[in-house]
């Protein structure tokens, strides 16, 4: 029996994407999103406990993410737990772990610029409808 590897995560991102294009000419774009957890202590005091997630999107779903998500943007990214390693300047070896997504869903508004969708509030996810990235761009 083979395991499952899958990652699902809503939530904020955290900077503009970032695309580049690899040696072979394919697309991938990075950036980070994170996710809140809010709860009352024994004390009554709310907590807070934010999680940042890195996100790899390749292909032409990470061409939309590049084109239409900016810092800010609500996000559903459902996707799979990878962790690389490399050596770093000074010797050292670092690792990092990654949600490589399958699929990105665009949700709600945030902060945006330029052709980016704009909103000065939080929309009402049922008059807003969410777009999936691997989908043709409605807008």
């Amino acid at each position: 029996m083979s395991g499952v590897n899958k990652a699902i995560v809503v939530g904020r991102l955290g900077n503009d994407p970032e695309l580049k294009q690899t040696s072979t000419g394919q697309s991938v774009c990075t950036f980070s999103m994170a996710t809140s957890e809010n709860w009352k202590d024994s004390n009554g005091e709310r907590q807070e406990r934010t999680e940042w997630h890195r996100i790899v999107v390749w292909g032409r779903v990470g061409k939309n993410c590049a084109k239409y998500l900016a810092k800010g943007r609500q996000a559903f990214v459902e996707g799979r737990l990878q962790t690389r390693s490399w050596e770093g300047q000074d010797g050292q070896k670092r690792y990092t772990t990654e949600i490589v997504a399958q699929n990105v869903q665009f949700l709600g508004g945030g902060a945006q610029t330029d052709d980016r969708r704009s909103t000065n509030s939080e929309p009402d996810f049922q008059s807003e409808p969410y777009f999936d990235a691997s989908e043709e761009v409605p807008f």
